[in-house]
């Protein structure tokens, strides 16, 4: 198990929520399998589904007393864990490159960036663009803000969502460039910071 999710949540967290992960849980049968007792487990859930991980999905009478709640993961919760995505997705880049070439593969990514803010509302002034591009990155997880610059405007990304695919492509932040040129309908410049800390960030010229 990742050592940085038991760190974040804690040991004890970390095992309830990996036997959730597994099946569906009441208060007591998670206190049985931990060791613990139920009110002490009842403090980790409502930690838990305070913060959204952690969701009452049904109920379930035991014998002779009243229907116990049942627990499960949500979502969020699922996407604790780690994924093979970045993995498999650095990879398929890499094998576009390998065997279409770089420019086939930029041109893929672009396609799939401008697809993602196809459905976005596009403001009317330069702004507005902006902020509507910046909203379709929250959407997908980053967390960005617009920021004026003598030119114009940029979108400035605190991390990057492809954070683990851009250190070993560099291609990959043309789906990100591409997005905003879909939203704000110009030219756009791509001023991502690549590296240990990778940070998002693109540029529009007002007057352009």
């Amino acid at each position: 198990m990742s050592n940085w999710l038991e760190r974040l949540l804690g040991e004890t967290q970390l095992r309830l929520l990996s036997l959730l992960r597994r099946s569906r849980h009441t208060v007591t049968t998670l206190a049985e399998a931990l060791g613990l007792t139920d009110n002490a487990v009842r403090m980790h859930i409502a930690a838990l589904h305070r913060d959204g991980i952690v969701a009452q999905v049904g109920t379930q009478r035991d014998t002779g007393g009243k229907p116990a709640r049942v627990y499960g993961l949500t979502r969020e919760g699922e996407e604790l864990f780690p994924k093979a995505y970045a993995i498999v997705l650095s990879k398929l880049v890499g094998e576009i490159v390998h065997t279409e070439g770089r420019d086939r593969a930029i041109a893929l990514l672009r396609a799939v960036g401008a697809q993602a803010a196809a459905g976005a509302h596009k403001g009317a002034s330069a702004k507005q663009k902006m902020e509507s591009a910046a909203a379709v990155f929250q959407s997908l997880g980053a967390d960005v803000e617009v920021q004026q610059t003598p030119a114009g405007w940029r979108l400035q990304g605190y991390g990057c969502p492809l954070s683990a695919v851009t250190s070993g492509h560099a291609e990959m932040c043309e789906l990100g460039k591409a997005l905003v040129q879909e939203v704000v309908g110009g030219p756009v410049k791509e001023c991502c910071q690549r590296g240990d800390h990778p940070r998002c960030a693109f540029e529009i010229d007002s007057a352009a």
